[in-house]
């Protein structure tokens, strides 16, 4: 029987990198599961997990894809506090919600949820973002699981990852249905607009022409 997307996520570190190029461990494991890629893409696994997805899915274990990029070193987030100028465009590319802050207001990284998947330093316009070594419980578990630790980390990642995913989702649902509101109130005729009100008007029209005219006949 086929490994299942949900297996060999269960393999997975959960840092949600995009380092295999997809946009998270999930959707790359959807991906392996359905062929459309190989078992050699997750750089924070190292070779051990491309092992491990090889006894899981039957393929051959190979080293990890040149074009990925590399993540040996495991690191977390660091803002210089200083130098944010409160864009939340960090907070908007963290894939684990691990970056608080509000517009125009200094943010900070949550190192223990923080998988150390670097999205955010590209992102920041000021390049106020670091990415040191990560200290014990910080940046990515050790993968595959060193501790139990390591284990509860990545499936706190994953959850933060979906719940993310679900928020974002919802807002976009109900953004459209703004929208489909606002196109559907522009279409729909008001009173004035609609053929009675019309003749109203014209007969309003009419009935003050009369009575000019015969105001017109009384002088």
């Amino acid at each position: 029987m086929p490994a299942s997307a949900a297996d060999i996520d269960a393999l997975l570190p959960q840092t949600q990198c995009q380092r295999c190029g997809f946009d998270g461990c999930m959707p790359y494991a959807q991906a392996v599961a359905a062929g459309e890629a190989d078992i050699n893409r997750c750089p924070p696994g190292g070779d051990e997990t491309v092992h491990r997805l090889a006894t899981l899915t039957g393929r051959i274990a190979k080293p990890i894809a040149a074009e990925c990029d590399n993540a040996e070193t495991r690191r977390v987030a660091f803002v210089r506090e200083a130098e944010c100028i409160g864009c939340t465009k960090c907070i908007q590319v963290c894939p684990v919600d691990a970056i608080v802050g509000a517009a125009k207001q200094m943010h900070t990284i949550i190192a223990s949820e923080c998988t150390g998947c670097e999205l955010c330093v590209p992102a920041c316009p000021v390049d106020c973002i670091d990415m040191p070594v990560a200290q014990a419980g910080e940046g990515q578990p050790h993968w595959p699981p060193q501790t139990r630790l390591d284990t509860e980390r990545a499936a706190r990642a994953r959850q933060r990852y979906e719940a993310r995913n679900t928020r974002l989702q919802h807002q976009r649902a109900e953004k459209q249905a703004q929208r489909a509101e606002k196109h559907a109130a522009l279409k729909t005729p008001t009173k004035a607009d609609t053929p009675n009100r019309k003749q109203e008007i014209a007969d309003a029209i009419a009935r003050a022409k009369a009575k000019r005219a015969r105001q017109a006949g009384q002088t």
